[in-house]
């Protein structure tokens, strides 16, 4: 059975209940088959690392709900078959698909420039929240902290398919295009744990803030970009340097300290202490310690790259195999797959062996509630109501109307979770669903 063949048993209920493959949740986050036949995510906007996080795991659920649907319709079609989905960033074949990251900044004439300040930060940040890898080459297999790394094209660009860039530069904010523009990273992996999660947007974020507010960060500007995103993710010891552009030679985990150091130091001023706040720079402190001094165990139940490389260490003195062996291919994959039942992930959580963020409530209600802080709400609000009248509708990320109506109702502040247009149309929905 072909990939489009399951991609279609997969998303048989999404294309009857929203009458296409490409749909607007109640949770207001989108799902749709992407290219290449698998299916794609994104959470609905969020203003707290603690929605997004449960909206990113809220998704694992709806797919793997999908994927317990589609082994069924194998059945009922006669086809003994397992289904298995995995949230990683590359396949047995070597392609590579994103783990899109979005952050709304303000516009400003210098965004090119902006964004290429944030580069050296994120090349480096794979050495505390990459996935972890095992590379194979000619040469023999090795671990990696990024699977993500080795499919990076170029730093800037405002293609996401054809040139792979870190950053995609495109404009498109999907929100009053005067005021903002989107960050639109690309370099970030897929990961599992939610302390990865919370680092990986969290310390993006603090960075972003520090740069919005012109506070002055380390010249760190890298002499050839893609040559070091592959030197830093190869280098499990974080002791091989990279050349920046003023002829310096510094390794990753000292171009991470400078920014984290440049952090703490507006914390209180431009940076308001908070609990999550602190916990991600304790998380960020101890994940460069773990790889300055080599000692995982720091991190080996939070981070993604050590819990990983903690889970293959023992598979490997169990079976006494080296890093090639196929065995440790498919337990990585394992360690990939949604599946609460086969996940090794999932396992690896419920024997208390990776801590997690957010309540196992806030995930399940962020199936089918949105974000209650954001635009997201009025989308979701909408998109229930509107598939409860059994009405046609079109929805997007700024757009909502009922088909045939003469008015759209355009979201173009990402803040703004009331609206008086959008409880009229909700209104008009209940009244048209009594009748």
């Amino acid at each position: 059975m072909t990939p489009e063949e399951v991609a279609g048993h997969l998303f048989h209920s999404v294309v009857r209940w929203g009458r296409s493959s490409n749909v607007f949740l109640t949770n207001a986050s989108r799902l749709y088959i992407d290219v290449g036949a698998h299916p794609e995510y994104a959470t609905a906007e969020c203003d707290t690392l603690t929605d997004l996080i449960a909206s990113d795991k809220a998704g694992e659920r709806i797919v793997q709900a999908l994927v317990a649907e589609g082994e069924q319709r194998l059945r009922d079609a006669g086809v003994d078959g397992t289904i298995h989905l995995y949230k990683n960033n590359t396949d047995s074949a070597g392609n590579s698909y994103g783990c899109h990251e979005n952050y709304l900044v303000r516009r400003r004439a210098d965004f090119r420039a902006f964004a290429s300040a944030l580069l050296p930060f994120l090349i480096t940040r794979q050495i505390v929240t990459g996935a972890g890898t095992i590379t194979r080459t000619p040469e023999g297999a090795h671990y990696s902290f990024s699977p993500r790394a080795d499919h990076m094209w170029e730093g800037l660009s405002s293609a996401t398919t054809r040139s792979r860039p870190m950053i995609n530069t495109r404009d498109e904010p999907h929100a009053n295009a005067e005021l903002y523009r989107r960050m639109h990273v690309i370099v970030g992996d897929s990961t599992m744990a939610e302390s990865t999660a919370l680092l990986k947007v969290g310390a993006t974020d603090l960075m972003l803030r520090l740069m919005e507010a012109h506070v002055r960060l380390p010249d760190l500007t890298l002499a050839n970009e893609m040559q070091a995103i592959r030197a830093v993710a190869h280098d499990l010891t974080g002791t091989a340097t990279v050349e920046l552009s003023d002829g310096r030679h510094l390794t990753a985990v000292e171009i991470q300290q400078a920014y984290l150091d440049v952090v703490r130091s507006q914390v209180g001023n431009v940076i308001e202490r908070t609990a999550e706040v602190d916990h991600i720079l304790d998380l960020w402190e101890r994940g460069i310690r773990a790889v300055r001094e080599q000692d995982f165990s720091l991190v080996d139940t939070e981070l993604d790259w050590a819990i990983k490389h903690r889970l293959i260490e023992r598979y490997q003195a169990r079976l006494s195999c080296g890093l090639g062996d196929p065995r440790l291919a498919r337990l990585e994959l394992a360690f990939h797959d949604v599946s609460p039942e086969r996940g090794l992930y999932h396992r690896l959580v419920a024997q208390g062996l990776v801590r997690t963020v957010v309540e196992d409530e806030a995930i399940e209600r962020a199936r089918t509630v949105a974000p209650q802080t954001t635009r997201a709400r009025l989308r979701g609000a909408f998109v229930e109501a509107a598939a409860a009248s059994g009405q046609d509708y079109t929805v997007d990320w700024v757009h909502l109307k009922l088909t045939g109506a003469s008015k759209t109702v355009l979201l173009k502040d990402p803040f703004r979770s009331e609206d008086s247009r959008v409880d009229t149309l909700l209104e008009s929905l209940g009244a048209d669903e009594r009748g």
